[in-house]
C-alpha cells in the first residue's frame, strides 16, 4: 500500500507540472501575515478577538461598486464576509486559516504554511523551540524537551506521546479561501524495506464567502530501520465553518489510527556506541522477540455555535458587529473516545555484555522485559478505553467593541461525562468489562481588552464546584505591552497561571497483565510564571518560565506512578536569535533548564537547535533555493525511558544520554507553487560525536538516511 501511494503521488506531480501557471507571491505571502500578526496585533489575546489593525502589504477587499442615489449619497461598498471574528485586514487576505478557542468565543488567525521557512524540518516534533525527545522514527512517540511545552491535562495520558501527530481540536484548522485550495505533500527516505513515508493532502473550499469546508488526511510512519520498529500513523479531519454576521458554527470530525510495533530499545548502549553490526536491523532489541505491539483508535466530534444579539441599532453601513455593543450566546458539544490495545508474547532477551567476570571478560545475561504476568503467563492482550462527552453553555458580552479597553466579558457552565473501561481480574470470569462512569461540572469566565496598539490584557478562571474533579481550579492572567521604534514593535508579554488538578484516572486505577495499581493521590498544584520579550524586526526572542510544583505525580523507575510529597522548582530560559548577512541565515535556538530535583523532573541542562544556510534566487520570483545544515544537541543527563505496555515516559537513573550532535544537510527549494526537499539526515554518523545518538534512554535515533520530498499547492 505504501508503494502504491508513492507511485500515485509522483505520477500526479508529473501530470500537473506543465499545467501550473505562475503565482503572485504578493497574494500568497504567508510570512507577511505572520509578521503582521506579531507587529500589528501582538502574540496573545488580540489574535483571537479579531482586532482591526492593519496587515502591511496586503491588497484591499473586493466589494460592490459604489452606488449613487437620487440624493447623491454614496453607499459604502458591501463586503460579503461580515463576521466579527475577522478584521478588515484579515478579510483582505487571499487565503487564511484559523483555529477555534476551546473555551471562549474567539479564534486564532494563522498564516498558510506554503513558504520555505521551516519546510526543511520534516519531523513535525522538531519544529517548535528546540524540539522533542523522540524514540527515533517517523510516527513514533515523543515529548517536548521543554517541560513547559508539555500538556498537563489528564485526559487519556496513554496517547499523550503521540501529540505531535494526532488530529485534535487544538490543531485542526478552518480555512477561508477566495479560490479552492489543495495541497499535497510526500516525503520518503531509506531503502524499500526500511522506508519512512510521509503523505498528506488537504483540500479546502468556500461554499460562499462565509461558509467553508475542508478535509485533511495525513499518513506518516516507518517500516523501521531497527528490528520490530514499524509504525503507521493515520489522521483524518473534516471541518466545516460558517462565520456569519450574527450566527457562527464550527464543526469538526477527527479520526486517529495508530499501529506501533514496540521493540523496547536496545539491550545496552554498547549496541549503538560500540557496535559491530553492519546494518541497524541487526542491532539486538529488548522486545523484538516478544512481538509487542500497540494499537490506538480515536474518534472525536466537535460542534460550537454562537449567535449575536446587538445592543445597538445595526445599519447598512455596519459590516460587522465587532464595533458595536453586543451579546453572544452559544453552545459547545464535544465527544472524544480513545481505545488502546497492547499485545505481546513471553520471551527473554540476551545482553552479551551484561556483566564482567573477575578477569574483566563479558558474561552474557538473560532478562525479561516485564517482571510481572498477572493474568496470562504466556501472552498479553490488554485493552482499555476512555471517552468523554462535554456540553457547555456560554455567554459573551461585548460592552463597547472588540478593540475596547474591556473588549469582552465571558462566562459559561459545563458538564463532562467520563467513561473508563478496562478488564479487571473478576471480569475474566464474568466476561463483562468494567465501566467506571464519572461526572464533573464546572463554571468558567474571562475578561480582557486592549489599549489601542500599545497594550492588551486578559484574565480567566475555571472552577469545578463538585463531582469527579470537584475542587479543581485554574486561574490565569496575561498582559502584553508594545513600544515602537520607527514603526517596528518591541513586545513584552507576561503570563501567570495557578492550577489545582485531580490526578488522572489511569494514574490511580489500572489492572493489566504487567501492571496493577489502585492508588489514592492528592491533587497536584502548579504555579507558573512566563515572561517573553521579542523584537520581530531583528528576529530576537527571549523567554523565561518559572514553575513551582507540589505533589507532582510521575512514573518511577519501575514504571509505576508515584507522588512526590514536596515542592519542586523548575526554571527555563529560552533564547532565539536569527542573523541575516546578505543571503546567509544563521538561526539559533537555545534552552536552559534548571530543576531542583532531577529524580522527579529530569530535563537536560542545555539544549540547542542551530540552522545555518544560504538562500538565494536561481530565477527571480520563480525558483528560490536554500542550502545548509541543521544541528541539534543537548547535554548528558538521565533521560527518561519509555514503557511500551503503558505508552508513557518514566524516570530512570541507570543510563545517561546526550552530549551528541545530530546534524542534517539539506537542499530546499520553492519552484512556483512547489516545494522540494533533498536531505541527508544524521550526516555525522560515525564521523564525529561519541556515537551515543539517543534522546530517550536506550532508544537510538535513526542512522544516516537520504530523504526526498515535495509539497505542491493548487489555488483554483
Amino acid at each position: 500500500m505504501m508503494l502504491k501511494m508513492r507511485d500515485i503521488v509522483w505520477a500526479l506531480v508529473l501530470m500537473v507540472a506543465v499545467m501550473l501557471p505562475e503565482v503572485s507571491y504578493a497574494q500568497l505571502d504567508a510570512a507577511s501575515l505572520a509578521r503582521a500578526q506579531r507587529e500589528g496585533q501582538g502574540m496573545g489575546m488580540n489574535q483571537g478577538m479579531g482586532m482591526n489593525q492593519g496587515l502591511p502589504g496586503q491588497e484591499g477587499m473586493e466589494g460592490e461598486a459604489a452606488d449613487s442615489t437620487a440624493t447623491g449619497r454614496k453607499r459604502r461598498p458591501r463586503r460579503a464576509l461580515e463576521s466579527y471574528y475577522f478584521s478588515d485586514t484579515v478579510r483582505a487576505l487571499y487565503n487564511w486559516k484559523w483555529h477555534v478557542d476551546r473555551d471562549y468565543n474567539r479564534v486564532k488567525i494563522e498564516p498558510l504554511d506554503t513558504t520555505l521557512e521551516d519546510w526543511r524540518i520534516d519531523y513535525v516534533f522538531y519544529r517548535n523551540g528546540v524540539g522533542d525527545m523522540a524514540l527515533g522514527g517517523l510516527g513514533q512517540s515523543s515529548q517536548p524537551i521543554n517541560w513547559f511545552d508539555r500538556r498537563q491535562d489528564k485526559d487519556f495520558t496513554f496517547a499523550r506521546s503521540y501529540d505531535a501527530y494526532t488530529a485534535r481540536l487544538e490543531n485542526v484548522p478552518f480555512y477561508n479561501a477566495k479560490r479552492p485550495l489543495t495541497n499535497a505533500t510526500y516525503l520518503e527516505s531509506g531503502q524499500k524495506r526500511y522506508r519512512e513515508e510521509h503523505f498528506e493532502i488537504v483540500h479546502s473550499q468556500n461554499i460562499n464567502p462565509s461558509t467553508s469546508a475542508n478535509v485533511s488526511y495525513k499518513s506518516r510512519g516507518t517500516m523501521g530501520q531497527y528490528d520490530w520498529q514499524r509504525t503507521k500513523n493515520h489522521n483524518l479531519s473534516v471541518a466545516v465553518a460558517h462565520t456569519g454576521k450574527r450566527y457562527s458554527i464550527h464543526a469538526a470530525y477527527m479520526n486517529n489510527s495508530i499501529s506501533a510495533r514496540e521493540n523496547g530499545g536496545v539491550v545496552g548502549k554498547w549496541a549503538i556506541a560500540d557496535t559491530v553490526f553492519e546494518m541497524p536491523s541487526g542491532v539486538p532489541m529488548r522486545l523484538a522477540s516478544s512481538k509487542a505491539e500497540n494499537t490506538y483508535r480515536n474518534h472525536s466530534l466537535f460542534v460550537k455555535q454562537a449567535y449575536a444579539i446587538p445592543l445597538q441599532r445595526v445599519t447598512e453601513y455596519d459590516f460587522s458587529l465587532a464595533d458595536l455593543s453586543a451579546v453572544y450566546f452559544g453552545h459547545q458539544f464535544e465527544y472524544n473516545r480513545w481505545t488502546k490495545t497492547y499485545t505481546d508474547i513471553r520471551s527473554t532477551y540476551t545482553n552479551v555484555r551484561g556483566e564482567y567476570d573477575g578477569e574483566g571478560n563479558y558474561i552474557p545475561t538473560q532478562h525479561s522485559y516485564y517482571d510481572d504476568w498477572f493474568i496470562n503467563p504466556n501472552a498479553t492482550r490488554d485493552s482499555i478505553s476512555e471517552s468523554i462527552i462535554s456540553n457547555r453553555l456560554f455567554v459573551q458580552v461585548q460592552p463597547w467593541d472588540r478593540n475596547g479597553v474591556i473588549s469582552t466579558i465571558d462566562g459559561g457552565i459545563g458538564v463532562d461525562l467520563h467513561t473508563y473501561s478496562y478488564l479487571r481480574l473478576e471480569d475474566y470470569v464474568s466476561g463483562r468489562v468494567t465501566r467506571d462512569k464519572r461526572t464533573s461540572w464546572y463554571v468558567y469566565g474571562s475578561t480582557g481588552g486592549m489599549i489601542k496598539r500599545y497594550a492588551d490584557w486578559g484574565a480567566d478562571v475555571k472552577y469545578y464546584p463538585s463531582g469527579y474533579r470537584g475542587g479543581d481550579l485554574s486561574v490565569g492572567a496575561n498582559i502584553t505591552l508594545r513600544a515602537y521604534i520607527y514603526d517596528r514593535p518591541l513586545i513584552l508579554s507576561g503570563k501567570f497561571r495557578q492550577e489545582l488538578r485531580t490526578p488522572g484516572y489511569w494514574q490511580e486505577n489500572l489492572f493489566s497483565n504487567h501492571y496493577v495499581w489502585f492508588n489514592s493521590f492528592d491533587k497536584e498544584s502548579e504555579t507558573r510564571f512566563d515572561v517573553n520579550f521579542s523584537v520581530p524586526s531583528i528576529a530576537l526572542e527571549v523567554g523565561v518560565w518559572q514553575g513551582i510544583l507540589n505533589n507532582t505525580i510521575y512514573y518511577g523507575a519501575d514504571s509505576r506512578p508515584q507522588q512526590h510529597s514536596g515542592t519542586i522548582s523548575l526554571t527555563s530560559l529560552y533564547a532565539r536569535k536569527d542573523f541575516r548577512i546578505a543571503g546567509f541565515h544563521l538561526d539559533h535556538r537555545a534552552l536552559v533548564q534548571i530543576t531542583s530535583d532531577e529524580s522527579v523532573l529530569p530535563v537536560p541542562t542545555f539544549s540547542a537547535f542551530l540552522s545555518y544556510y544560504y538562500e538565494f534566487w536561481v530565477k527571480r520570483d520563480v525558483l528560490r533555493v536554500q542550502i545548509g545544515f541543521d544541528g541539534r544537541y543537548n547535554t548528558s543527563y538521565y533521560a527518561q525511558g519509555y514503557n511500551p505496555a503503558l505508552s508513557v515516559f518514566y524516570n530512570q537513573r541507570s543510563v545517561k544520554v546526550g552530549n551528541y550532535p545530530y546534524i542534517d544537510v539539506f537542499v530546499a527549494a520553492k519552484w512556483k507553487r512547489m516545494r522540494i526537499l533533498l536531505k541527508l539526515q544524521h550526516m555525522n554518523q560515525n564521523l564525529f560525536g561519541n556515537g551515543e545518538y539517543f534522546q530517550t534512554a536506550l532508544y537510538p535515533l535513526n542512522p544516516r538516511m537520504f530523504k526526498l520530498g515535495i509539497s505542491w499547492s493548487w489555488y483554483d
